[in-house]
């Protein structure tokens, strides 16, 4: 991990990525369902928050193996979020 500030922002891009996934095909598609979408978006930005509060969790024994945790936690919640946006 290269430090605390670049999982910041990879959390922050990669969410924000599926966001904008999101209200892309949204755009692109006015006359279906938005729930759906909208409930991908709420996910997400909760995982945000969720996520931001992990890393910024000081009180951990193991700083390091904490912060590997998040990031695999990230790789894994976001590969959940795109499934769900491909399958809109």
């Amino acid at each position: 991990m290269a430090s605390i500030r670049d999982l910041k922002k990879d959390i922050n891009f990669v969410l924000g990525d599926i966001i904008d996934a999101v209200y892309i095909w949204e755009a692109i598609n006015p006359k279906e369902d938005q729930k759906e979408a909208e409930a991908i978006v709420d996910d997400a930005i909760v995982t945000f928050d969720e996520l931001i509060a992990k890393v910024n969790n000081n009180k951990v024994e193991n700083r390091r193996k904490h912060l590997k945790a998040v990031n695999a936690e990230l790789e894994e919640r976001g590969k959940a979020l795109i499934d769900r946006v491909n399958a809109l």
